[in-house]
């Protein structure tokens, strides 16, 4: 009790001479220890945090008038909980990480080290930058999903937080475009952005996210989760809120003006088709799918009632000017690469390669798409190898799906496999696969895929 009081004491004297700040800071110093001491009690709250936390920190920073350092704290949310798994080492098992994932992701994670070496000389902090997330991030979400994530349970929570955090975005989005954008978000379209997201002046909303290509993609990835949940076995009264989730993130998708993320729609639909393992449903859905593209191609029905139509339908262009772009920017690429069979190194393209490499020539031409960013960054050899490894691994998941006989966790792990698939084949248009969230809930759903067949036993 005496030293509460000269505790209060000291505090207050110092609030005067130092200001407001030291007591935000004491507080913010004491729920820091509070949460970091609940983490190393139950490591999986610290993950949850982090999954919540990739949904929300580029909302924050874009608000922020000046934005505190709280772009590392999401990796410090991830290195906590390995250290809290550590801590606990003896309650897991560590079994759960014999499998080919968290072996590739290993892999994958020993090459991004080797690529410091790259003798064409990237910048060594361009590569720390770019490896955290290309590499890095992946082998530490391999491990504590498949360390964390056991149970059927776990899974369900894992689809209620990204579904549920998805639909916030989707309502962001919605205020974004029918009431409008905060101080900060136009502050960001100021400084270049409107670039991109102001096309006709129409504004395509980016809502939570990095950009609009990201949003969309992600709504797309998610509403073909939910819609293939919706058409589950389960009770009709999910199957209804399932279909609506489905629905509502699916307009996220068309507002957000991106036109890839129509494909991730489409491959995911055709491999949820496949995998469902039905004949009638495989020509039904496939029909449905063809017919849906062909009025897009095709016909004009919609333009009058929306611009966002409009534009999707030019995902269908091959004329596009902005696709030819993309197309003349890779023959550079192509004669540029041809003497650099290991590219230019980890760090040399996109954003990184703006601000750490901007003296090399491969920094000023925008790869427009992950699998050139992968190219220009490791080669045609590391560009097989990622292609290799995401191809296994999507053909190990739908191998793994197609023998699991609980029918409600069969449908689960066939939209997470589904959804995935669809999220590389649309990481060919922008940088989808390789940002937040989408590589998080990537990752993670592999996790859960590769344990399906022990899931399924306990069935």
């Amino acid at each position: 009790m005496p030293l509460a009081i000269i505790v209060a004491i000291i505090t207050g004297w110092l609030t005067v001479k130092v200001g407001l700040a030291l007591p935000l800071v004491l507080v913010g110093l004491v729920v820091a220890i509070a949460f970091a001491t609940t983490v190393f009690v139950r490591p999986k709250i610290g993950f949850m945090a982090y999954i919540v936390y990739c949904f929300i920190i580029t909302v924050i920073l874009r608000n922020a008038t000046s934005p505190p350092p709280i772009g590392p704290l999401m990796d410090g949310l991830l290195l906590l909980s390995c250290v809290a798994v550590a801590f606990n080492r003896y309650k897991y098992q560590w079994s759960n990480l014999r499998n080919d994932h968290f072996l590739l992701a290993f892999v994958w994670f020993l090459i991004n080290l080797i690529e410091v070496v790259n003798p064409a000389g990237a910048s060594i902090i361009g590569w720390l930058q770019e490896m955290r997330f290309t590499s890095l991030n992946w082998l530490l979400i391999a491990l504590l999903s498949s360390v964390l994530f056991t149970q059927k349970k776990d899974l369900d929570l894992f689809l209620k937080i990204v579904l549920g955090l998805s639909i916030i975005a989707t309502f962001y989005g919605m205020k974004q475009l029918y009431i409008g954008l905060t101080t900060g978000e136009q502050r960001w379209l100021d400084a270049g952005a409107d670039l991109t997201h102001i096309v006709f002046g129409k504004l395509r909303v980016f809502s939570m996210f990095t950009d609009a290509g990201q949003f969309g993609a992600s709504q797309a990835h998610l509403g073909l989760v939910a819609l293939i949940l919706a058409l589950g076995p389960f009770k009709w009264w999910k199957k209804v809120i399932l279909g609506l989730v489905a629905g509502i993130l699916l307009y996220g998708m068309l507002i957000s003006g991106t036109r890839g993320a129509l494909f991730a729609l489409v491959v995911g639909v055709f491999v949820a088709l496949f995998l469902s393992k039905q004949t009638k449903t495989l020509i039904v859905g496939c029909v449905l799918a063809l017919s849906a593209l062909y009025v897009l191609k095709y016909t004009t029905i919609g333009n009058s009632y929306s611009y966002h139509i409009v534009r999707l339908r030019t995902a269908l262009d091959p004329e596009d000017i902005s696709l030819n772009v993309r197309f003349n920017n890779q023959q550079k690429l192509k004669k540029y690469l041809a003497d650099l069979p290991f590219g230019g190194g980890v760090g040399v393209s996109g954003m990184n390669g703006n601000l750490y490499n901007a003296d090399k020539f491969l920094s000023k031409i925008p790869p427009d798409s992950y699998w050139v960013k992968v190219w220009v960054m490791y080669g045609v050899v590391g560009l097989v190898i990622w292609f290799g490894i995401i191809m296994y691994i999507l053909g190990k998941c739908s191998g793994i799906v197609w023998n699991i006989k609980d029918p409600k966790l069969r449908v689960k792990l066939i939209a997470l496999t589904a959804g995935t698939a669809g999220v590389f084949v649309c990481s060919y248009g922008n940088e989808v696969i390789n940002g937040i969230p989408t590589a998080m809930i990537v990752y993670i759903s592999w996790a859960f895929v590769f344990l399906g067949p022990k899931l399924d036993s306990e069935s």
